[in-house]
């Protein structure tokens, strides 16, 4: 049998006489510009002011610590508008097998674990609540990944409370997490009571006392990086 002759096709780039006169002749779209990125402000009950360099106060107090789960409050930066906390937790592994392991990650990151999915009941992730000197009260209700709330957000009556989630880690010995609690407005003087529960990982409701005085006097420290 005689054997089929291939076709090959080539072209020479450089080659002066070829010409192409097809795709010259058609107008070149131009790329949409894109459009300017619009920086995330979130309101002032929400969030810390950008553009300012907190004061720090140091808090350093346990909100829970049991031999497997340690809760606690690092310290606390100081606005102009408010304060907030620094949380940490973490949990460590003690005599849990893989179920009742995988039934507490669920718990401990706010959302069904894909080994063992978890029932979400209404007090079971970890909330957060606060009581200031003057009898006002607010809570904090965390799930840990929740998203800024819009800047066009209806400002509630204060005070406020907003738990924003900063990641965490974990593995099959140890699990970790940080947040922060920020606290709109700056309190009045006197005592504010920071209250803890975390029914989930068997953290019953628990509370620590920060001096609001404090903080109010630490606010005159924050700068402002321009004036």
């Amino acid at each position: 049998m005689a054997a089929v002759p291939l076709l090959r096709w080539s072209v020479a780039a450089s080659d002066p006489r070829m010409t192409v006169t097809f795709f010259q002749d058609l107008p070149v779209p131009e790329e949409p510009r894109p459009g300017r990125t619009v920086r995330y402000v979130p309101p002032a009950w929400a969030g810390a002011p950008a553009h300012e360099l907190p004061a720090v106060v140091h808090v350093g107090q346990f909100l829970h610590r049991s031999r497997n789960f340690v809760l606690a409050v690092e310290l606390a930066k100081v606005y102009s508008t408010g304060c907030s906390f620094n949380l940490t937790w973490t949990l460590r592994r003690a005599q849990e097998d893989d179920e009742a392991w995988a039934e507490l990650n669920g718990a401990f990151f706010g959302h069904p674990h894909s080994m063992q999915p978890i029932d979400r009941r209404p007090f079971a992730a970890l909330l957060l609540g606060v009581q200031l000197a003057d009898g006002t009260k607010a809570r904090a209700d965390s799930t840990l990944h929740a998203r800024y709330p819009p800047s066009t957000g209806k400002q509630p009556d204060p005070p406020a409370l907003v738990l924003q989630n900063h990641g965490g880690n974990g593995g099959d010995d140890e699990m970790a997490g940080k947040g922060s609690l920020w606290l709109w407005p700056l309190p009045p003087p006197g005592d504010i009571r920071l209250v803890a529960q975390w029914a989930g990982l068997g953290m019953p409701e628990t509370s620590i006392t920060i001096d609001g005085g404090q903080l109010r006097e630490a606010a005159a420290g924050a700068q402002k990086y321009w004036p």
